[in-house]
């Protein structure tokens, strides 16, 4: 019988991350999945080499590697299933009794093939034909998919307000768009939450920003609400292009991406400037002339991990997290120095929104998962602690900003969506049917600007982010947009282009 190749190793590891990025493929850049999957089949080289060099027998190494890497990345998956079942009073989900399983598995795998006198030549064979099984539908899922999306880009008119190289390079500020996602309104703040964030921004008045005090977010969800407002225009036509209930995030995403606010500014000689955030469209951006990058920051491996064995290793994972927003802040207050300008600078900053990383003094938070929706919302004060601590840190970095730049920047603070703390309340009636109150959460936002030179003579209380750009390019590179009917629309994560006006509902008194 001739003897088969041991490619099952490679093949059972490259399956996970397949499978995750066939079920995440719209909302997950390619090349997020991709460093995944080096990473995962250089796991398993590794494992293959090493064990080939203890046994000395390659196709047994090969068989109890492909063991090793099927618990490896089962673990998290079986974690989820049978944490929270109590057996006299121990939960089998905690990670001293289920690696303890594990290594009982494993051991009894290693035990079965080394005392194995026969061949494994059939063994090898099935563990092939399943492992290329797997990865094959996970592929033609993947295939179906890009092949159904190619050349999709729901880009709406150029706008013609601004021309190429209508101004002298020389004359032209920074620009620096700053997301701080799930940012709440102050009223929503002292309403729901019972905070009172007037010290904050009475500082912010005092460095020269005007707070737009009654601001409203155009979209409830990141993804339409930064489409929305880096390409200057509403988005409502991609229901018609995706259908009211896709969950394709592709097109809102390359939006993002290749923003029609980039493409005019770096027609107009801006250097552009991407500060990763770690999640999908605003971090790794290609048409960056600087990519910044703070440590780990591919959400895609993130929660791979988090299906793993790794993720028994949750607070390092949420140390990577707090590193990452840190750094993140430190850096905007070097970009000046780093890029020859004008530049624009684009980062979005995952706070305060979930998962709670920071105290008021930006110690560790105990006692809460690394989770980024759902539940987790409902922890007010954790999310009031964790707004306290990001506004000294924009204190910070706006002082070096200001110091550091030649000429006045300008400088927009704007959240993207406020939070949902009032969504997630199991006997409320949850997102598809939102009441009055819960729309007002999710959808008053706080939004600043630093324009210099006279330019806050032009925004008004209730500015709108989708406003935001036709304003500046009004102000500074001369240009002669309209501003738009400043509208709120809403829609649920499971549903994004299902929009619903709720101008009248969220609008202040």
């Amino acid at each position: 019988m001739k003897k088969p190749v041991s490619v099952h190793p490679f093949l059972f590891a490259a399956y996970p991350v397949l499978f995750l990025y066939a079920h995440n493929i719209r909302s997950t850049a390619l090349s997020d999945a991709l460093s995944s999957l080096a990473f995962a089949l250089g796991l398993a080289l590794v494992l293959c080499v090493v064990l080939g060099l203890i046994l000395r027998r390659v196709e047994k190494a090969a068989i109890i590697a492909s063991v090793l890497l099927l618990l490896f990345f089962s673990y998290g998956h079986v974690h989820s299933i049978i944490d929270g079942v109590v057996i006299r009073g121990a939960n089998l989900g905690r990670p001293r009794y289920l690696l303890a399983l594990w290594a009982v598995v494993f051991a009894l795998g290693c035990l079965a093939v080394l005392r194995a006198r026969r061949s494994l030549h059939n063994v090898t064979s099935f563990l092939n034909v399943v492992a290329l099984a797997l990865v094959a539908m996970s592929v033609l899922n993947i295939a179906v998919y890009k092949l159904q999306t190619r050349g999709q880009l729901a880009r709406g008119p150029t706008q013609s307000g601004v021309s190429s190289g209508s101004s002298s390079a020389a004359a032209l500020p920074d620009i620096y768009y700053i997301i701080l996602d799930g940012y709440a309104s102050a009223s929503t703040l002292q309403q729901v939450y019972g905070f009172d964030n007037q010290t904050f921004l009475a500082q912010l008045r005092g460095m020269g920003f005007f707070v737009a005090s009654e601001s409203v977010s155009n979209f409830a969800q990141t993804l339409l609400s930064l489409a929305s407002s880096l390409n200057m225009r509403y988005v409502n036509d991609l229901a018609e292009r995706s259908g009211a209930d896709s969950e394709d995030r592709s097109v809102p995403y390359q939006l993002i991406r290749n923003s029609e606010v980039m493409r005019l500014l770096k027609a107009n000689g801006y250097k552009f400037v991407n500060l990763r955030s770690g999640w999908g469209p605003t971090n790794r951006n290609d048409h960056a002339d600087l990519d910044v990058a703070c440590g780990l920051d591919n959400e895609f491996l993130m929660v791979l991990a988090q299906t793993t064995m790794l993720q028994s290793l949750e607070p390092y994972l949420r140390e990577i997290a707090r590193n990452r927003v840190l750094c993140t802040f430190a850096k905007l207050g070097e970009v000046p120095s780093r890029v020859a300008g004008p530049r624009f600078v684009l980062a979005h900053i995952m706070v305060p929104h979930p998962p709670f990383l920071f105290g008021a003094q930006g110690e560790p938070v105990a006692g809460t998962l690394y989770e980024m929706s759902g539940w987790v919302w409902t922890q007010q004060d954790n999310y009031v602690h964790q707004l306290e601590f990001v506004n000294t840190q924009v204190l910070s970095m706006l002082e070096r900003m200001l110091s550091n730049s030649e000429r006045p920047p300008v400088i927009i603070l704007q959240a993207d969506h406020g939070p949902a703390s009032t969504f997630s309340d199991p006997k409320g009636p949850g997102w598809d049917h939102p009441t009055d109150a819960m729309l007002q959460e999710r959808m008053r936002i706080f939004n600043a600007y630093y324009l210099p030179q006279g330019g806050s003579v032009h925004l008004y209380d209730s500015i709108t982010p989708v406003n935001t750009f036709r304003l500046i390019f009004n102000t500074y590179l001369g240009a002669s947009y309209d501003l738009l009917e400043d509208r709120s629309f809403y829609s649920s994560y499971k549903r994004p282009y299902r929009l619903l006006d709720v101008t009248e509902k969220v609008r202040y008194p």
